[in-house]
């Protein structure tokens, strides 16, 4: 789950019933499922506003995951599906969103759906 690398550009980030999964221009693939979704984190740097600042990254329990960039034209929908995450917190989801700052901020744990 880079989001740095000039390799780490998205060609393609798909959202399905199944999961997310983001197609990488060096050609490699990135991917997470909903059943094995654990975490969700909005990563903010403070490079805009000329380049991609904000990241949705995704993570499954055994640490694979992706990171999709907000700008991407998938994330509305992907934003859409995160919401409807039992637990999800959308107030610190509007926190991130809205910030410049430097941090993490998790969103939605599996543990928080109970």
């Amino acid at each position: 789950m880079s989001q740095d690398s000039a390799s780490a550009h998205s060609r393609s980030v798909s959202v399905d019933d199944t999961g997310v999964r983001r197609q990488l221009a060096d050609g490699s693939e990135e991917s997470v499922t909903w059943s094995e979704l654990s975490s969700v984190v909005i990563r903010v740097i403070p490079e805009g506003p000329w380049k991609e600042d904000v990241f949705l990254m995704l993570a499954a329990a055994d640490g694979t995951g992706t990171a999709v960039p907000s700008g991407d034209p998938a994330a509305d929908a992907l934003i859409e599906r995160l919401q409807t995450l039992p637990g999800f917190d959308n107030e610190k989801f509007i926190e991130a969103m809205t910030t410049d700052a430097d941090e993490a901020y998790v969103v939605w744990r599996a543990s928080d759906a109970s």
